[in-house]
């Protein structure tokens, strides 16, 4: 089957949380542009990020995060196709909004403050970043 998974409707973010194991298993599923079976979906989390996960517990995680609204889970003769509700880029900004409000006070600029003191950043980072900021206006 070649569907690509940008083609999938996307929904609004659902309220409930991903877990980190959730994370790893949308994190395949958002980057494949392929649908995957779940021998796939495995494979693939295992040399990605080097787990040794059985498939039953990839199964678990996708299950979860399909009850949580964050995957549509559609049989495909004896087995299931996954296909995601949410996008990356809507969960991504989630995740950092809440950066921000849990380890910044809500601003912004501890945020940027915090990374830059921890991470070296090239004289090109620091261009892009002033370039996005500048763009802003």
């Amino acid at each position: 089957m070649n569907t690509n998974n940008s083609n999938k409707q996307i929904f609004s973010l659902p309220e409930e949380e991903l877990t980190d194991c959730e994370v790893l298993v949308m994190r395949v599923i958002w980057n494949s542009a392929e649908i995957m079976s779940i021998q796939e979906i495995t494979s693939k989390i295992n040399h990605t990020f080097h787990k040794d996960w059985k498939t039953q517990t990839v199964s678990t995680f996708l299950s979860r995060a399909v009850k949580k609204g964050y995957l549509e889970m559609k049989r495909n003769g004896r087995s299931f196709d996954y296909y995601p509700l949410v996008s990356e880029q809507e969960y991504g900004k989630r995740e950092i909004n809440k950066c921000v409000e849990i380890w910044s006070d809500g601003k912004l600029e501890n945020l940027i403050a915090s990374f830059s003191e921890t991470n070296k950043l090239s004289e090109q980072e620091k261009m892009q970043i002033r370039r996005v900021i500048n763009d802003m206006d």
